[in-house]
């Protein structure tokens, strides 16, 4: 199947250790995500949803960020202490996988990324 012809378009990034200070502060937070939706070529829909979470159970404290774009969305859940970092991006629309990779390792120095790329079609 051609890749135009997909329905969507679904990056996952698992990220290993990043760095603590940068995945726990909401405006670092907020700057990555509004760099990152300029730099693979996105329009925003509104403003960035940041949310600290998890409260109840200590380990799993951490940060979501949620980014609605015009095709999609961009997803991100920081677990404050461990450093891990999870963040989906999904568009209708195709857009730059490196060039959002490159970005999270610029914004975050994780030790490592685990990167999965899907198509999606129903």
């Amino acid at each position: 199947m051609n890749e135009t012809r997909f329905w969507g378009h679904h990056l996952l990034l698992d990220c290993h250790n990043c760095n603590i200070a940068r995945i726990t502060n909401p405006e670092y937070l907020e700057a990555w995500v509004k760099s990152l939706v300029e730099r693979i070529d996105m329009v925003p829909y509104g403003d960035p949803q940041i949310k600290h979470f998890g409260h109840n159970e200590r380990h799993l404290e951490g940060w979501t960020v949620i980014q609605l774009i015009e095709t999609s969305n961009i997803i991100a859940h920081f677990n404050d202490h461990t450093g891990e970092g999870y963040i989906d991006i999904f568009s209708c629309r195709p857009f730059d996988v490196e060039e959002a990779v490159k970005q999270v390792e610029f914004w975050f120095m994780p030790e490592y990324i685990r990167k999965n790329y899907l198509t999606r079609q129903a």
